[in-house]
């Protein structure tokens, strides 16, 4: 008697979506250090104007 007829099997990808995951983190990379880099000019500058 098997009662798990319903059970999915975790082998079957069905919902993953199509993804290149090395853009992903590159993204995510240059997208940070973007984003430090403007943070540091801008105190750089903010300190340069208030001394």
């Amino acid at each position: 008697m098997d009662a798990n007829t319903h059970v999915n099997d975790p082998r079957e990808h069905i919902n993953e979506e199509p993804r290149n995951d090395l853009f992903d983190l590159m993204n995510g990379f240059f997208g940070m250090l973007t984003l430090m880099a403007v943070i540091f000019f801008g105190m750089v500058i903010f300190k340069f104007l208030a001394s």
